[in-house]
């Protein structure tokens, strides 16, 4: 074999060329990442800021649900007018004023709520005539007695501002003893009036306390002050009592409405006995006055068809605040409290 022969392609005596490596595998620390890895780390990365924009949120919610509450409580606090005024730059107009349901220390028959409605409505320029629109069987003798009281004070210092009564469904009792207050009174035909009286009820279980062996341990300082207790006998001399003083109360009763209603009143020995009577009878009884509507008497009347209502109704921050206020068992201490009060009912 010749010794010189050449390496085919390196027939210019250059070097030979060596063949091309194979390509070296990737290895962990500088690879790329493979594509379900990528999307892996992206759904992390936008959970993580979604669940972050979140947390933001709640958190910003919360801190202005408190700003909320913090005003609210300052503008219940402080009786602060959210409206900018009263009723003033409204015009002519009747003023309207609601009592329903039962005359007591909460609601719209209480005097807490009824004296200030009464109050704005005599003060505003606007109004030439308030109206008391009554839907209640009666309540409480001493919340009547404060709103009358008030009707009285309120009529002597704007005499030239009458104050009508308009009855819904009934008008009895304690709701009576603040209409018979007014100038005059206006009810439907089928209205309920009257139940011109006073009660104290309670219950005894004494007999069946007796039967099931039951004793009673009632330690008491001073001779009456076990008074009403319904667990113990009834004396004479308390029963005597309590009666006393519901017929005190009902010549009250009895005064206000003789004074209220003046010469209309046709009285009968029925009329003060607790009875009470539709519309239609209630005006030939000298009760009430005439038929009528609150907007019959506004219009008709008062020659002021245009009515504002100064009710002063439970608004957001009364409803927001109770839900942080401490209520628990007072229905029952209510109750209690209640079972031996006078009653216009």
């Amino acid at each position: 074999m010749n010794e010189n022969t050449e390496h085919p392609g390196n027939a210019a005596g250059l070097p030979p060329t060596p063949p091309p490596a194979p390509p070296a595998a990737p290895t962990d620390e500088g690879a790329p990442p493979i594509k379900w890895e990528r999307e892996v780390l992206e759904k992390l990365v936008f959970a993580t800021l979604k669940e972050q924009r979140a947390n933001r949120r709640w958190s910003i919610f919360f801190k202005v649900f408190m700003l909320v509450i913090v005003f609210l409580a300052v503008v219940s606090y402080f009786d602060i007018d959210l409206m900018g005024g009263d009723a003033e730059s409204l015009g002519r107009h009747t003023a309207l004023i609601e009592i329903e349901g039962n005359i007591e220390a909460e609601g719209s028959g209480a005097a807490s709520v009824v004296i200030p409605a009464l109050n704005k409505a005599f003060s505003d320029s606007g109004s030439v005539a308030v109206v008391l629109h009554i839907n209640s069987p009666g309540g409480s003798a001493v919340q009547a007695g404060m709103i009358v009281d008030e009707v009285h004070r309120l009529r002597k210092g704007y005499p030239a501002k009458p104050l009508y009564v308009v009855v819904d469904e009934i008008c009895a009792s304690g709701g009576y003893y603040i209409a018979a207050s007014a100038d005059k009174i206006y009810v439907d035909k089928a209205s309920l009036i009257g139940s011109i009286g006073v009660l104290m009820d309670g219950f005894g279980f004494t007999g069946t306390m007796d039967k099931l062996g039951v004793e009673r341990r009632l330690l008491t300082a001073g001779a009456n002050k076990g008074f009403l207790d319904p667990f113990s006998p009834q004396s004479d001399k308390q029963k005597q009592h309590a009666q006393s003083m519901l017929n005190e109360i009902h010549q009250q009763f009895i005064d206000v409405v003789r004074t209220g209603r003046g010469k209309r009143l046709k009285e009968t020995p029925e009329m003060f006995s607790g009875l009470f009577w539709t519309g239609a009878r209630a005006i030939d009884m000298g009760l009430a006055d005439g038929l009528g509507s609150v907007d019959s008497v506004a219009r008709d009347v008062i020659d002021a068809p245009d009515i504002i209502d100064y009710t002063q109704h439970e608004g957001l921050q009364e409803r927001v605040l109770k839900k942080f206020g401490a209520a628990v068992g007072s229905g029952a201490i209510k109750a209690a409290a209640e079972a031996a009060r006078p009653a216009l009912r």
